[in-house]
């Protein structure tokens, strides 16, 4: 009997079986069995999710959530001087799009943010609700703008300077925060985005670490990183890029050699996992027992733009897929490199059975 029959053989036996069970069953990995149920369902095969989140907990996904607009030059940007661009407009915000990328992977997430009551910010609730993502908790303040997020790209794709109009975060306050805990302490893990204010990190993560609720940061930006308190107790796992981890560790990277200090210096600041994302140096990761570094999975880069928030989701469906951290990892890279095939943050070919089948395809030829 094919796979994805023998779930459903199960299902039927048992609604309320969990992902795990049927993995142990039918001697597959738990997220492989997600992907059998993300095509089950699309087939109509399974009505409803319940069974399956009842066990799985939700994603709260805490950050921005903003209009991007992306222009692309026609030729090599030249600063100080006027550039021919093709321009595009599209929902962002790195706690959004990785919001919309687990909910795209099957995933049960909500969205924590704020947004301003204008056509921006109702248009990037909608667009985030088509993906099955809990909009019910965000924060429509009507004093505010939507935040904003311009990128300028060269003809290659690489960006050359962003620019970011985040003031409506300026507004959230712990206590807004501690209102809606109930929702939080709920969920199954937490990822957080350092657009909100530092003294909502830090609530957060001392929140997270007296409740042992798994929690995963994203820095965003070496300035934005300098916002998280200097003791991450609570952190489960923290993802900079390089110039992230250079700030966060005090020091420079110019190597693997260096790369694995900067991450002993970070997890010496309470955080129990660092994965540091390198672009096309790939990924390294750190945690007490295991270091590794990844190289990225090959593939044609049309943008760059949302690879990081893609690995980030990638990651996180692993996790909470009872994925170990280096098989998650590569989760990340292959939802990066699906990622960086689209001109679009997020990527319409982020599906489970693509992730599989990405990773299967990678490791067979290493």
């Amino acid at each position: 009997m094919e796979k994805d029959m023998l779930i459903l053989h199960h299902i039927r036996q048992n609604p309320f079986i969990s992902q795990q069970e049927l993995a142990d069953l039918i001697g597959i990995s738990r997220s492989a069995v997600a992907g059998y149920i993300a095509q089950l369902t699309k087939r109509g095969e399974i009505k409803g999710r319940a069974y399956i989140l009842r066990d799985e907990g939700m994603i709260a996904c805490i950050g921005g959530a903003n209009l991007d607009r992306k222009a692309r030059g026609k030729q090599a940007v030249r600063l100080h001087s006027s550039n021919p661009v093709t321009i595009m407009e599209s929902c962002g915000g790195v706690a959004r799009n990785i919001a919309e990328n687990l909910g795209r992977l099957g995933c049960n997430t909500s969205l924590f943010t704020s947004v301003g009551e204008d056509k921006e910010g109702e248009w990037i609730l909608q667009e985030t609700k088509k993906h099955g993502v809990d909009i019910s908790q965000v924060w429509r303040l009507p004093m505010q703008r939507t935040g904003t997020y311009t990128a300028l790209l060269d003809i290659d794709g690489e960006m050359v300077v962003s620019l970011a109009n985040m003031d409506i975060y300026d507004a959230l306050t712990p206590e807004m925060f501690a209102e809606k805990w109930s929702h939080l302490a709920a969920a199954h893990a937490i990822f957080i985005d350092t657009n909100i204010p530092g003294d909502c990190l830090a609530y957060i993560i001392g929140r997270c670490r007296e409740e042992n609720i798994r929690l995963f940061v994203d820095p965003v930006s070496s300035a934005k990183a300098k916002k998280l308190p200097q003791q991450l107790d609570g952190v489960e796992a923290i993802l900079p890029n390089r110039e992230e981890a250079e700030l966060l560790a005090g020091m420079a990277i110019r190597s693997i050699e260096d790369c694995a200090e900067a991450c002993r210096k970070i997890r010496e600041r309470g955080v129990k996992h660092v994965i540091v994302t390198m672009g096309e140096a790939g990924i390294y990761y750190q945690s007490e027992d295991v270091s590794e570094h990844m190289a990225p999975y090959p593939t044609e880069v049309v943008d760059v733009t949302g690879a990081g928030d893609a690995f980030a989701s990638g990651l996180l469906y692993g996790i909470v897929n009872g994925e170990s951290f280096q098989t998650a990892c590569r989760l990340g890279l292959a939802a990066s490199a699906l990622t960086l095939q689209t001109e679009q943050s997020v990527s319409p070919l982020l599906k489970p059975e693509q992730l599989q089948l990405t990773v299967e395809q990678y490791e067979k030829e290493r």
